[in-house]
């Protein structure tokens, strides 16, 4: 068995051309496939603003290696969306809700989500989309609120925090990933089938700082309203996983204290990888 995740290229100014769909295709065609994990995407981020590049990268790139893939054929595609795309709720979103993205990144996610959907639909091929929730672990993006956390953590301090009421539905990274081999594993799904992939327990920042803080042994009281609120913060966010867990056996193994516990353990165990995270601008997203 032979698994990629996609790579779409792009141009010196970041727009994807017909020459990219070319070389996708070349690509699949020489690496010849089973599984497809689909997670190139642009806007996740706050440093990344640039709408045009999220609809080149996250739609024309999702069309771009649909369109490839479906031309050298694979045993099963999964897609990775993003809980961003249902939008503010005041419950946990079912997989059949009606979308309502609260940002132009969750838009242009949303719209893949759907292109990934129409084309399953259309050709009857093996492509799934994951709606993923907030992952953390090993290897996160350095302004992201575990990996800030802990690196602070580990030196006995707190970073500047927002509303301690904002809440996430947080699950670990391993998890997360054993979501994505069943998504393609697991035969005769629907065609286009979307997946919640959470925990279905909400954790506020408050409860999340408190754990760090009794994990690391940290004295400093948390300085909420330090930090300046976010357009997407919100105090209700958690999931609806019962889809997964029924269709595809997934539920989440690991707790918040099991997560964050390892978390900080591969912290300690790479410094080399910690200095590269204490270089980069502090924050909490």
């Amino acid at each position: 068995m032979t698994c990629t995740s996609s790579f779409v290229p792009s141009t010196s100014r970041g727009a994807l051309t017909r020459s990219d769909r070319e070389g996708l295709e070349r690509a699949l065609k020489l690496a010849r496939p089973d599984w497809i994990f689909h997670l190139a995407a642009y806007g996740a981020y706050p440093q990344q603003h640039d709408f045009s590049r999220m609809v080149m990268t996250n739609f024309h790139g999702t069309g771009h290696l649909l369109a490839a893939a479906e031309s050298v054929g694979f045993d099963a595609m999964v897609h990775a969306g993003t809980s961003s795309e249902y939008g503010y709720k005041d419950h946990a979103p079912s997989e059949e809700e009606i979308v309502e993205p609260n940002s132009p990144y969750a838009v242009s996610k949303s719209a893949a989500t759907e292109l990934c959907r129409m084309t399953a639909r259309r050709t009857g091929l093996p492509i799934r989309t994951l709606r993923l929730y907030s992952a953390y672990g090993p290897y996160e993006e350095p302004t992201r609120l575990v990996p800030t956390l802990v690196v602070r953590g580990l030196e006995g301090t707190l970073p500047s925090l927002v509303n301690p009421d904002i809440a996430r539905d947080y699950v670990y990274i391993d998890d997360v990933s054993e979501a994505f081999m069943l998504a393609a594993a697991t035969q005769n799904q629907e065609p286009g089938v979307v997946y919640n992939v959470g925990t279905g327990v909400q954790t506020s920042l408050r409860q999340i700082v408190e754990v760090t803080r009794q994990l690391l042994s940290i004295n400093e009281e948390p300085r909420w309203g330090t930090m300046q609120a976010r357009s997407w913060d919100t105090d209700v966010w958690v999931s609806d996983p019962r889809r997964i867990k029924s269709r595809l056996g997934w539920e989440p193994r690991s707790t918040l204290e099991d997560g964050l516990a390892r978390t900080i353990d591969w912290f300690r165990s790479n410094e080399g990888v910690a200095h590269h995270y204490r270089a980069e601008p502090a924050g909490a997203t």
